[in-house]
């Protein structure tokens, strides 16, 4: 009796004990959920008001992972990396098993050494991390890609493309990163397989890219009809092709016109002045210096001259 009095006694007092712990620390952990969720309504429409808030949320409480994640992802919509690293390494310190969290900071560090503000190896272990946790994350495994291309390792980057596609068949990304990889090693047979693959599951403008670097593999391989129609499916892909990079396609329809036997001069060179006066009279003139030289030669061959 004595003994079952002695337990009930004590089961009084850690209830007391834990009631008191939780009225002491349930007011900064509310005000930090109250303030989080007020910056997830503004986040859409005033970024720097939700950072602003996100920032009182994690003082208010140092000890919760998920709004140190959504910090970040808010400063990665402002490109703040460095801020990006300090909110993530936060969250993953506090959070050691969630993968997201990981990637997210792999991937802000990544960026970082991109600019040349960190090391490539600084990015490499939280993505593998990330991955060790959660094989399945296509964008991370993309990313360890990346980092170990800019590392040399070449293989690596074509183990974590291929996890990335098999992840997620449906991110062109991969698919053209994987292609181009082939590609700049000679592997022009694995390119083209790679890319007759991503055609199943890609569609739409996104396949832009992929039929470009198809019809670069055709060229190279010889094959200049084929590579023609590649072309001319990149160019129905991407519509007006006037999104940053695309205007490429004209350059390489008229190439490719130029180059049939018989040559489709009027097609060529309609193409190749469209893509004189879009890039080589522009400000992205210093970008495509060989292709600029190569269409002025091309038509000229053609004879013609470009306006």
């Amino acid at each position: 009796m004595r003994r079952l009095l002695l337990l009930c006694s004590l089961i009084v007092a850690c209830a007391a004990v834990t009631q008191r712990a939780h009225a002491e620390c349930a007011p900064t952990q509310r005000k930090a959920i109250d303030l989080s969720n007020e910056a997830d309504a503004a986040r859409a429409t005033d970024l720097d008001h939700a950072i602003a808030k996100y920032e009182e949320a994690v003082k208010a409480d140092p000890t919760n992972p998920r709004i140190f994640h959504k910090l970040a992802l808010a400063q990665m919509k402002k490109e703040n990396w460095t801020a990006v690293v300090q909110s993530e390494e936060s969250a993953t310190r506090l959070a050691p098993t969630f993968a997201i969290y990981f990637a997210t900071l792999g991937r802000a560090r990544s960026w970082l050494a991109l600019s040349g503000k960190a090391k490539w190896e600084d990015a490499r272990a939280p993505l593998e991390s990330a991955l060790t946790l959660d094989p399945r994350l296509a964008d991370a495994h993309h990313e360890l890609a990346e980092v170990l291309l800019h590392l040399g390792d070449e293989r690596g980057a074509l183990v974590h493309y291929s996890k990335a596609i098999e992840c997620n068949p449906q991110q062109p990304a991969s698919w053209a990163a994987l292609a181009d990889l082939y590609i700049r090693l000679g592997h022009l047979a694995h390119a083209e397989k790679t890319l007759d693959q991503s055609i199943q599951f890609i569609d739409g403008e996104p396949r832009f890219i992929l039929q470009s670097l198809r019809g670069e593999v055709l060229t190279e391989k010889g094959d200049l009809p084929g590579a023609l129609n590649a072309y001319e499916e990149a160019a129905k892909s991407c519509g007006n092709c006037n999104a940053p990079g695309q205007a490429i396609a004209y350059f390489n329809l008229g190439a490719a016109y130029a180059s049939v036997a018989p040559p489709r001069k009027s097609e060529a060179v309609n193409n190749l002045q469209r893509f004189h006066k879009t890039i080589c009279k522009g400000a992205a003139a210093n970008r495509y210096v060989d292709q600029c030289h190569q269409a002025q030669a091309l038509v000229f061959k053609l004879g013609g001259v470009l306006q």
